[in-house]
């Protein structure tokens, strides 16, 4: 993997998405929980780099972080990774060439030379900013090769002549259609069909079968009579009346289950005028409920638990042995002695 690196001065210090691909962020946003809403953090940096040129600025980062309410390093993480993200200026026109076995075999290298010669090296952007390059990995239209990828479309089938023509017509503003450059329809042979040419080969004219064997005989050209009466008896199902087990059923049967260690005592100090228990490495919002609900609220309680007690909320939590590996008694020592201090 290349190391990429932002283009900072590029990048100015501002960005903000266009109010036309709101409505956009919204859907994509919509597609997931609140508490899971990261997980949009691919489509929102496509939809950024789209409002930005064709590349992503990191000022453009920094905004969807933000939407996102993420940390910064892990919106940049994922731009970084995924090459569909160009972290520096590209032309109005960015041709994606693939160089993949494929394509090489059937000229890419020469359609290469042709960017070199019409736009410069990998990257560079005309001074008019018409045109940019780069070199990809599999575009997936190996039956198409060689061809390159403009802005959002294929243009497949090329030759350095018809490559060439492409990249002066969009140097002079006027848009190319997309699609094969050769006489074949999409991926079909070129020139046309060469085999079952005949459209009694596959249209079923040739079988020789008028009507299916073996049906039984109409009289007289009368339907059949129907000899069911009606429909048969149906048993009532027997799965409709079931008792589903209450949340507080559940709770209850947990309770039951006898646990090794002993029980932590409870805390005087309720959970509200107790410590933030997740400044423990380890403890998250549903832990701290949890130990809440145990009565669990300072941090000398748990810098005060005996290997019974640690035994006993490992079981109850089900962590075995993350207490220990996560060390939170000596960090609810740390904890409780900086309250003091």
């Amino acid at each position: 993997m290349a190391l990429r690196r932002f283009d900072l001065e590029a990048g100015g210090e501002t960005f903000a998405f266009k109010a036309e691909t709101e409505p956009t962020i919204a859907f994509w946003m919509g597609k997931y929980p609140e508490d899971k809403k990261r997980s949009a953090v691919i489509p929102l940096l496509w939809l950024a780099q789209k409002d930005n040129n064709g590349w992503l600025s990191e000022p453009a980062m920094r905004t969807v972080a933000d939407r996102l309410e993420m940390p910064y390093i892990r919106v940049y993480e994922v731009a970084t990774f995924y090459t569909m993200f160009r972290l520096q200026p590209v032309g109005k026109n960015h041709v994606q060439l693939c160089g993949t076995t494929p394509c090489m075999l059937r000229g890419a290298n020469d359609l290469k030379k042709v960017c070199e010669k019409r736009i410069g090296k990998k990257m560079a952007v005309t001074d008019d900013g018409r045109l940019s390059w780069e070199e990809v990995e599999c575009l997936g239209a190996c039956v198409n090769a060689p061809m390159v990828q403009i802005n959002d479309y294929y243009y497949e089938d090329l030759t350095p002549e018809s490559l060439d023509e492409i990249l002066s017509r969009l140097a002079g503003g006027v848009d190319v259609p997309p699609g094969t450059f050769v006489d074949r329809l999409n991926s079909a042979p070129i020139g046309g069909a060469t085999t079952l040419k005949d459209a009694a080969l596959f249209d079923g004219s040739r079988n020789g079968v008028s009507r299916l064997p073996n049906l039984p005989e109409a009289t007289n050209g009368d339907k059949p009579e129907a000899e069911a009466k009606g429909e048969p008896a149906r048993s009532k199902p027997t799965n409709t009346d079931r008792e589903e087990p209450s949340k507080a059923t559940v709770k209850a049967a947990d309770e039951d289950v006898e646990l090794e260690g002993e029980r932590p005592a409870a805390s005087e100090t309720s959970a509200e005028g107790g410590d933030d228990l997740k400044k423990i490495k380890g403890i998250g919002p549903k832990i701290e409920k949890q130990l809440n609900e145990l009565g669990v609220n300072t941090y000398a309680q748990i810098a005060a638990w005996s290997g019974d007690n640690v035994k006993w909320v490992d079981g109850y939590l089900s962590f075995r042995g993350r207490i220990e590996r996560e060390s939170w008694i000596e960090q609810a020592k740390t904890l409780a002695s900086e309250d003091k201090s």
